[in-house]
């Protein structure tokens, strides 16, 4: 069996569950699996483990695999797997995840600050949660909201199970993150003090990518993951990582613990990259104001000295603003050790912009679904199916779409304050073909 070995797959770590707020009723695990199978997902974070009912749902519907992770039932799994093309039909695990919020005030001013917490088993998952259940209501919520110092909460994770983890989360987001711009510190060392060397990875973001965290020297040292976030299954893999490692919780974050080093000696063991949005598409990468339509770069807002000029409110400062504020090295610099990163765009939104649709249209969801019938999972489609193919099967606009999104050549609307960036893939020239309208 594979399983046993090392193997290349893709994880994403970090999601949520019908129990977290404004998220879908779909996120259970049955409809996880599915999803995973078309989305090419090999390990799926469970989200939300912190609360209990979400935690015996689990238990409920997951046994035992690999060490540290889990599958779904074998009768549900076979329910699940109905309506998935035979090309998707994979094996998929889960690993237990959750999220946090701290908010608590520090060095003069309150602190907001999301942080992922992964556990090695249920009974590790339990303690936690029953931890966090005596400092504030871990049922109201999936994504619980503390008055906990965020050192004080990797304390109690570290005390709680060898080889429970905290990742800081979404670490650039303005409002809710260890770096963010509206309640954040300006480095690890400040917000976790002496614990700081047991923070050996950083979520970067949708709104960041790795060349810009690699300004950061003081990032050197821990290794950049990117995930989803996912509030709905649709959402899954949009960010995610590409492991080269034995399927095992152990070997998962041994190989994030190992970072650069592991990169640098090569072979198995490694995260070998990150599969990424383009940074503008994130819903904070620029300066702005989404009430008055303000969208800015950060040399604007330095110019109008951060007050939007409609309504005189304070813009809201962006990832890349924030970024260039840390940043002590020089825009393009790359560590001659690192791991590697594609910049991806959904599917769906590449098929939107084919179909001159919507990308929830129904016309879209049925060629999805063709796609992935004849090709394989969307992110095989995206990262590895060869453009000819996709162009002799009668599909030559998205063909384009897809070389050009694999080569970076792209057009960018950055996203700002909450509203998603728009990356453009089609051009009103690729719809016509020697006089006459393509096929699509």
């Amino acid at each position: 069996m594979w399983y046993h070995g090392t193997v290349e797959f893709i994880a994403d770590l970090h999601i949520h569950s019908h129990l977290s707020r404004a998220c879908s009723r779909d996120l259970r695990p049955e409809s996880l699996y599915h999803w995973c199978q078309k989305k090419g997902i090999t390990v799926l974070g469970t989200g939300d483990f912190t609360h209990p009912a979400w935690l015996a749902e689990l238990k409920e519907k997951l046994v035992p695999a690999e060490e540290g992770l889990f599958q779904l039932t074998g009768e549900l799994a076979r329910s699940a797997d109905g309506g998935i093309p035979d090309l998707c039909r994979a094996q998929v695990r889960f690993l237990l995840e959750g999220e946090v919020s701290c908010i608590y005030k520090k060095n003069g001013r309150v602190r907001k600050v999301h942080h992922l917490v992964f556990a090695p088993s249920f009974k590790s998952a339990e303690r936690i949660g029953h931890r966090l259940s005596e400092i504030g209501n871990v049922k109201s919520d999936g994504r619980p909201i503390l008055g906990l110092d965020s050192k004080d909460l990797l304390s109690i994770v570290l005390e709680s199970a060898d080889g429970a983890a905290l990742v800081p989360a979404h670490a650039w987001t303005p409002h809710f993150s260890v770096f963010g711009s509206e309640s954040g510190f300006d480095s690890i060392e400040e917000c976790f003090e002496d614990l700081s060397p047991h923070i050996f990875a950083l979520e970067t973001g949708l709104s960041s990518d790795p060349p810009m965290n690699w300004r950061i020297s003081g990032l050197d040292r821990v290794t950049l993951i990117s995930n989803s976030d996912a509030h709905s299954p649709e959402k899954l893999g949009r960010e995610a990582n590409l492991f080269d490692c034995a399927l095992s919780y152990p070997a998962i974050l041994s190989a994030l613990r190992r970072g650069k080093r592991a990169v640098e000696a090569g072979g198995p063991g490694r995260l070998l990259k990150t599969l990424e949005f383009f940074p503008e598409e994130g819903k904070y990468h620029a300066d702005g104001h989404r009430k008055c339509g303000v969208c800015w770069s950060p040399k604007e807002t330095l110019r109008h000295q951060g007050l939007c000029p409609k309504c005189g409110s304070a813009v809201t400062v962006g990832v890349l603003h924030r970024v260039e504020k840390l940043s002590d090295r020089p825009e393009g610099f790359r560590p001659k050790v690192a791991a590697g990163f594609e910049n991806l765009v959904p599917l769906k939104e590449i098929l939107g912009q084919v179909l001159r649709v919507g990308p929830a249209s129904v016309k879209v969801g049925r060629l999805y679904d063709r796609l992935l019938a004849t090709f394989g999972n969307e992110l095989f489609i995206l990262r590895q199916a060869e453009p000819r193919s996709l162009d002799a099967a009668g599909h030559p606009v998205l063909a384009r779409a897809i070389r050009r999104m694999r080569e970076g050549r792209t057009e960018v609307q950055p996203g700002y304050d909450g509203v998603y960036g728009v990356i453009t893939l089609v051009a009103p020239k690729d719809f016509v073909a020697d006089g006459q309208l393509s096929l699509f």
